[in-house]
C-alpha cells in the first residue's frame, strides 16, 4: 500500500490544476485487469508471466501511445515517473489502475497547456522568421524529449513554426496550380480538391488554432472506457504487438468487422501517430473499385470524415473505433473523406475523396481469372493464366438462395481445370495485398500444385507438420506476386511453393512476416469485460525457418508502392523474433536458381523502357528519401524548392496512371499493372529458357526425390 501511495505521489507532483474532469477508473476495471493478465499469463506463446522485463515494455508502449510524438512529456517528467516502470506489472496485477489513469490526464493538461501557448504564439504580428537557415526534427518517434519545461517550449515553437510554413507555401502552391490548371481544382466530385476544403477561406493561423482546438477537445472528451484501452493494451502489446486487450466497444467493433455483410468502403485501418492510416484496400469493395485519378490509396491517413455533402469531422487523435464508425453507415450512403497523400509525409496537403457505401460481401473476394494472351518476338501468342486470390475464405455464406458453403480451393480448382483444356503455358498466382484467412484452405490450395508436407506449427505443446490433401492439378511453370501486405496463410503457400522450386516468387523486398496465430478470448460478458486477443502458435517453412519477421523474400524484386510504406511485422515494436526448428522431409519438385540471373537481365532491360514502372519507382524513391530524411528546412525558399519538387513527382505518377487507363484494352488485367505485366515476361522467358511449359528431363531425378514426389504425404513429430 506504500508503495502504490508513493507512485501515486508521484504523479501528483507533475499535475497542475485541470481545467477539466479528471479521468477516473470505473469500479469493474479492477476485476477486467486481474482477468486479462490470469489468461495471458496461463495462454500466450511464449509461456512468459507478466514480470519487471515485460512491465518496463508495458511502460514505454503507454508512454509511446499517449506521447507518440516525444512533446508533451519532457525528460525530467519521465525521471520522476522511473518507479512505476518495473512496478506496473504488480499494480495491474492486482487491479490497481490508478497511475494509468493520473498520467493520461497529465498529458491531458500538457496538451491543453500547447494549445494555449499556440494560440498566445500566433496572436503575435509576426511570430516567426523565415530567413533564418535552421531544420525542424519532423520524424520524433526516436528523437529525444525535451530536457524540461523550457526545453519544451522551444521545441513547441518549431513544431508551430514548421506548420505555420508547410500551410502557407501549400496555399500558395494551390493557387499556382489553380491558376494554370482551373479545372482540376473545382471538381469535388472528382475529388480533385487538394486544398483545405472547408478550411479553405481561413487564414493560415486560424486552421492551426482550429487542428490544435480539436486537438484538446479531444482530449477532454476521452471517456474512462478509452483510458482503459489505453493502459491494458499497453501490457498485452507487450506480449507481443498483435496480443491486445479489446475493450467492450473495441470488442464490439471487432464482432462487426466479422459480418462480412457489413456496410463501408472496404479499407482495413490502423491507429497512427494520431491519424488513422490505409493499410489495405479489400477487392471488390467501393475504395479498391474507384477508378478516379484522385483516389483512396494505400497508406494514406484519413484525417477528417464528413456524410455526404454535410461538414467534415475532424478525427485527428481520436479512438480508431469512433472513426470506423463513421465510416460506416447504410449501403449507398455517402461518405466524405479528407486525406493526406500517401506521398505527403508532412501532412501539408490534403485531397478530398467521397464513396458511396456498399456491403462487403465474401463473393467480391472470390478467386478471380483469365487467360492472358502475350505477343511473342516470333509473331505468335502465348497463353498465361492470371488467378487473383484476395483472401483464403471458407465457411457458409448466406444469399438470397439459402446458406452454401464455400472454399477458394474449390474456386480454384474449377478455373485450374478451364486453364488446362485451353492448354495454357504457365501460371500467375496473385496473392498481392492478401491478409490470409483459413490454414485449411492454404494447405489444399498447395496441394494442388505439390505432393508433401506444407507448413509447421508450433505451440505450447510441441510442433507438427501439416500437408494438403489432394491431388496435383497444374504442373506447368509458375509465378506468385506477393508485396508487404501479404501476409499469414499467404506467406505460408508461397514459402512452400518456393521451398520446393515449384514457383517463381516476384514482388516487394518482403512479404508482411506475419508468422502468428491469434485466439479470441472473452473476459466473461464481453459487453462488460471486453475480450483478450492473445497470440498462441506459430508458423514454420518446411525448411524449418519460420515466415515471422522476416517474411518471404522474393526471387525477383519489383517494388509497389507498399515497399516504400512502413508496412510489416518488422516496423512494429516488440514483434516476435525470427526463430528456426528441424526442417521437415520433403523434396523440391524443381529448381529456377539456374535461371534467375538471365531472367532478370532480361527483366531490368524491359523495365527500363516501362513509363509506368518508371513513375512509379521514382514515387517509391521519393516516399523513401522523405522517410529517411529526419528533418525539413524552415528556410523560405529551400522549403519551397523541397515542396515543388515534391509535387513534380505526384504528377509524374498521376501522368503515368492516366496513360495507362487510357491503354487499358481487351479486359486485360496487366495493362494497368506494371509489376503483373513483368511478371508474365518472366514467366513467359522462364518458359522458354527451361525448353517449354512441360518439367524438363531428369530434374530431381534421384531416387529419394522421386520416392518424397510420389509418397509425400502428412509427417508429424
Amino acid at each position: 500500500m506504500k508503495k502504490t501511495l508513493l507512485f501515486t505521489i508521484c504523479l501528483h507532483l507533475l499535475l497542475p490544476t485541470f481545467a477539466f474532469a479528471k479521468l477516473q477508473p470505473q469500479d469493474n476495471y479492477p476485476l477486467i485487469a486481474q482477468r486479462m493478465v490470469r489468461e495471458l499469463n496461463i495462454t500466450h506463446l511464449s509461456g512468459e508471466v507478466l514480470n519487471d522485463r515485460l512491465s518496463g515494455v508495458a511502460w514505454t508502449n503507454l508512454i509511446e501511445t499517449l506521447d507518440y510524438d516525444h512533446t508533451l512529456l519532457t525528460q525530467e517528467d519521465l525521471k520522476t515517473l522511473e518507479p512505476l516502470k518495473t512496478k506496473l506489472d504488480d499494480l495491474v496485477a492486482k487491479g490497481e489502475l490508478q497511475f494509468g489513469y493520473d498520467l493520461i490526464n497529465l498529458v491531458r493538461e500538457r496538451i491543453a497547456e500547447r494549445c494555449d501557448f499556440a494560440e498566445k504564439t500566433l496572436r503575435q504580428t509576426e511570430p516567426f522568421d523565415f530567413t533564418i537557415d535552421e531544420h525542424y526534427q519532423w520524424k520524433r518517434k526516436k528523437a529525444p524529449r525535451p530536457a524540461n519545461r523550457e526545453a519544451q517550449k522551444a521545441l513547441w515553437y518549431a513544431s508551430l513554426k514548421n506548420e505555420y510554413l508547410a500551410l502557407k507555401l501549400s496555399k500558395e502552391l494551390d493557387a499556382k496550380e489553380a491558376e494554370t490548371s482551373p479545372e482540376t481544382t473545382t471538381q469535388k466530385e472528382a475529388t480533385q480538391d487538394y486544398s483545405e476544403d472547408d478550411n479553405s477561406n481561413l487564414s493560415v493561423e486560424e486552421i492551426i488554432l482550429k487542428r490544435y482546438r480539436s486537438l484538446r477537445d479531444v482530449y477532454n472528451e476521452m471517456e474512462a472506457e478509452t483510458a482503459l484501452q489505453h493502459i491494458l493494451s499497453a501490457v498485452a502489446t507487450a506480449f507481443d504487438p498483435h496480443t491486445d486487450y479489446m475493450s467492450p466497444m473495441n470488442f464490439e467493433d471487432f464482432s462487426m468487422d466479422m459480418n462480412l455483410t457489413l456496410c463501408g468502403i472496404g479499407a482495413t485501418l490502423r491507429y497512427d501517430d494520431g491519424m488513422v492510416r490505409v493499410t489495405e484496400l479489400m477487392p471488390g469493395a467501393p475504395a479498391a473499385n474507384d477508378t478516379r485519378d484522385i483516389r483512396l490509396q494505400a497508406g494514406d491517413r484519413i484525417i477528417g470524415v464528413g456524410q455526404g455533402d454535410g461538414p467534415i469531422e475532424d478525427v485527428r487523435h481520436k479512438p480508431l473505433s469512433r472513426t470506423v464508425r463513421k465510416i460506416r453507415g447504410p449501403k449507398g450512403t455517402v461518405v466524405t473523406l479528407k486525406v493526406i497523400p500517401v506521398s505527403d509525409k508532412t501532412g501539408t496537403r490534403t485531397k478530398i475523396v467521397d464513396l458511396v457505401r456498399d456491403e462487403i460481401h465474401l463473393d467480391q473476394q472470390a478467386v478471380t481469372g483469365h487467360v492472358e494472351c502475350l505477343k511473342l518476338e516470333d509473331g505468335d501468342e502465348r497463353k498465361l493464366g492470371y488467378l487473383r486470390i484476395p483472401t483464403f475464405y471458407a465457411g457458409a455464406v448466406s444469399g438470397e438462395k439459402g446458406t452454401n458453403l464455400t472454399s477458394m480451393t474449390r474456386d480454384l480448382l474449377v478455373y485450374l481445370q478451364k486453364f488446362n483444356t485451353e492448354h495454357i503455358d504457365g501460371l500467375v498466382i496473385d496473392l498481392r495485398n492478401n491478409g490470409g484467412g483459413s490454414l485449411a484452405e492454404a494447405l489444399s490450395m498447395t496441394a494442388l500444385f505439390v505432393t508433401g508436407p506444407v507448413v509447421q506449427v508450433r505451440d505450447q505443446r510441441g510442433s507438427q507438420v501439416l500437408a494438403g490433401q489432394g491431388r496435383v492439378a497444374f504442373r506447368k511453370p509458375i509465378v506468385v506476386l506477393t508485396n508487404r501486405n501479404s501476409a499469414s496463410a499467404s506467406e505460408i503457400v508461397a514459402s512452400a511453393l518456393q521451398d520446393y522450386g515449384r514457383a517463381i516468387i516476384i514482388g516487394d523486398s518482403k512479404t508482411h512476416g506475419k508468422g502468428t496465430v491469434q485466439t479470441v478470448q472473452a473476459l466473461g460478458d464481453s459487453k462488460t469485460y471486453g475480450a483478450n486477443k492473445i497470440t498462441t502458435a506459430c508458423f514454420y517453412r518446411i525448411n524449418g525457418g519460420t515466415t515471422q519477421l522476416r517474411g518471404i523474400a522474393p526471387d525477383f524484386v519489383i517494388p509497389s508502392i507498399y515497399d516504400a510504406l512502413d508496412l510489416g511485422e518488422d516496423q512494429l515494436p516488440g514483434a516476435l523474433p525470427y526463430t528456426t526448428i528441424q526442417p521437415a522431409y520433403y523434396a523440391k519438385t524443381s529448381d529456377v536458381k539456374p535461371y534467375l540471373a538471365e531472367l532478370k537481365q532480361r527483366s531490368d532491360l524491359r523495365l527500363k523502357a516501362d513509363t509506368q514502372a518508371t513513375a512509379a519507382f521514382q514515387l517509391i524513391n521519393h516516399i523513401r528519401k522523405v522517410n529517411a530524411e529526419q528533418t525539413v528546412p524552415l528556410q523560405i525558399e529551400k522549403r519551397r524548392t523541397r515542396m515543388n519538387a515534391e509535387r513534380a513527382v505526384e504528377k509524374l505518377q498521376e501522368d503515368a496512371l492516366k496513360e495507362s487507363r487510357l491503354g487499358h484494352k481487351n479486359g486485360s488485367t496487366a495493362e494497368n499493372d506494371y509489376v503483373l505485366r513483368e511478371a508474365l515476361n518472366i514467366l513467359s522467358d522462364y518458359i522458354d529458357l527451361r525448353g517449354g511449359p512441360d518439367e524438363p528431363v531428369n530434374v530431381n531425378g534421384d531416387l529419394r526425390s522421386r520416392f518424397m514426389q510420389i509418397f509425400g504425404a502428412h509427417y508429424s513429430r
